[in-house]
């Protein structure tokens, strides 16, 4: 189950979303997967965003694919360093793991919440959580990540 946020800032929120407006355009594999992503929160090292499934996002059982929880997990630890201190360079990644918990299918909504939990000056850890959305809040995690950044400038 989804653990309590702290206050939302708006100020961390824009900096996410300009962010993410600035970025996307260069990254096609996001703009396929992330198109309809929507932030519902932000603070200090600390994103949340909806994503609604669609047959782009699952595999041929029609569960969401590990590759696109794998790609979510490395997008939103990047979201989650530039939350850390409003920064617009969020490194390179060294290290990325994924477990996958349960699934979601074509049609569900996930929610996805990544946490910078230490950004230094040259590595930046963050984890991702992503769950089903069961009744219009978090349910079931579908996966857990970890991602190490390269983050020196």
């Amino acid at each position: 189950m989804a653990t309590e946020l702290p206050e939302n800032s708006s100020e961390v929120l824009a900096h996410i979303e300009k962010f993410w407006q600035d970025r996307k355009p260069s990254s096609p594999i996001y703009q396929f997967l992330l198109e309809d992503v929507a932030f519902t929160h932000a603070s200090k090292g600390l994103v949340r965003a909806r994503l609604p499934l669609t047959k782009n996002h699952v595999n041929t059982h029609g569960g969401i694919h590990g590759s696109v929880s794998a790609t979510i997990v490395d997008w939103m630890g990047g979201m989650a360093i530039a939350a850390y201190d409003n920064r617009t360079k969020t490194g390179v990644s060294t290290d990325i793991h994924v477990s996958y918990q349960s699934s979601a299918k074509d049609g569900d909504e996930i929610e996805i919440e990544g946490k910078a939990g230490k950004v230094g000056g040259t590595l930046a850890f963050t984890t991702v959580t992503i769950w089903k959305i069961v009744d219009g809040k978090p349910g079931p995690i579908v996966a857990t990540g970890s991602h190490t950044k390269f983050v020196k400038v």
